[in-house]
């Protein structure tokens, strides 16, 4: 392998170890806390959080395999299924971020209706509709033929046929793509930037209340008044970070390589094999950037992170002041 190839393997045993470890602690952090297994959008973080185990599990080793040898990894049973569970879950992960904002925006837009609009089974028809949109495509392209191992990507998805069937191939490219990644990303922009605009709403409303306060207290101090200031800086900058976090990873993660399928689609067009091996590593980047997106920076899975870290060392620190007991225990001679 040249320089290049060792990186981009190097980069996906990262993206392996990285997404596999923290998509895990995303399902303890499930297991352990009822309030998050209690609410609605822990079924969609739960579903993203199987999708990227799932991805990381089959497909990225195989992948990992293909730069080794440089040729496929494995047979055709093996490939096909391979592209099967890649196309199957790229769209499931995608269709799952676009239920999470759509919660986001019932939860903001509508607080006073929301556990009655978002209720676990509401939640469970969404994912209903994510499984079936999903499983659909990806039965329509093995169905077809379709899968098998793409030497670009050095991955085992879709490939184009070889010469009967290439029309029916780039409409079905253009829909898939279409449904999956444009859709996900419309449902993205629309539903956050509703979102940032009631939460800026909310801020000038949070703003106003504070400057009358600092107005009427004339002996503030200036420290204080500066602190107030800057808290209100920070809020402002706070739900456009997020939401900016958000889409810029989705679009980031995603975009280089659903470009690269659509050029792809024009013969004339050379492209890289570098350049799509690069972007497939971009596209599984997203498994590993999910947890902590959507799940391990928020406040309620840091106090489940913390309580499992603290109950583990009281645990340990008790089996140790235990055993300190039974060794002072049977230093003690006997007597007779």
């Amino acid at each position: 392998m040249d320089t290049s190839e060792v990186f981009v393997f190097a980069l996906v045993l990262v993206i392996i170890v990285v997404s596999l470890l923290s998509n895990v602690l995303v399902l303890i952090c499930f297991l352990y806390s009822p309030e998050i297994r209690k609410q609605a959008p822990g079924l969609f973080n739960l579903n993203l959080t199987f999708c990227n185990l799932l991805l990381t599990v089959a497909n990225m080793p195989l992948t990992l395999a293909a730069l080794a040898r440089r040729a496929q990894p494995g047979g055709d049973a093996l490939c096909q299924a391979a592209g099967f569970l890649e196309t199957f879950l790229s769209t499931n992960s995608m269709l799952s971020m676009a239920a999470l904002s759509i919660d986001r925006w019932v939860a903001v837009v509508f607080p006073l209706r929301y556990h009655s609009k978002m209720r676990h089974r509401d939640a469970a028809l969404v994912l209903g509709y994510t499984w079936a949109h999903s499983m659909s495509f990806s039965v329509a392209a093995t169905w077809l033929s379709w899968l098998g191992y793409h030497r670009l990507y050095a991955s085992c998805t879709l490939a184009a046929p070889r010469a009967s069937g290439r029309t029916q191939f780039v409409v079905f490219t253009v829909l898939f793509h279409s449904f999956t990644f444009l859709l996900s990303f419309v449902v993205l922009c629309v539903t956050y930037l509703k979102v940032l605009k009631v939460a800026r709403f909310h801020c000038r409303r949070i703003d106003v209340i504070t400057m009358q306060t600092l107005v009427l207290l004339v002996d503030i101090h200036p420290s204080v008044r500066q602190r107030c200031l800057e808290e209100q800086r920070r809020r402002r900058q706070r739900a456009t970070r997020k939401i900016s976090t958000f889409i810029g990873t989705f679009m980031l993660c995603f975009a280089p390589y659903v470009i690269t399928r659509i050029v792809e689609l024009f013969p004339a067009v050379p492209i890289s094999p570098h350049w799509g091996t690069v972007s497939k590593c971009l596209a599984y980047s997203k498994a590993a950037f999910d947890p902590f997106v959507y799940s391990l920076l928020r406040h309620q899975y840091k106090k489940t992170c913390s309580d499992i870290v603290n109950r583990l060392l009281k645990r340990r620190s008790l089996n140790t002041v235990g055993r300190g007991f039974e060794s002072q225990g049977s230093s003690i001679p006997r007597v007779e």
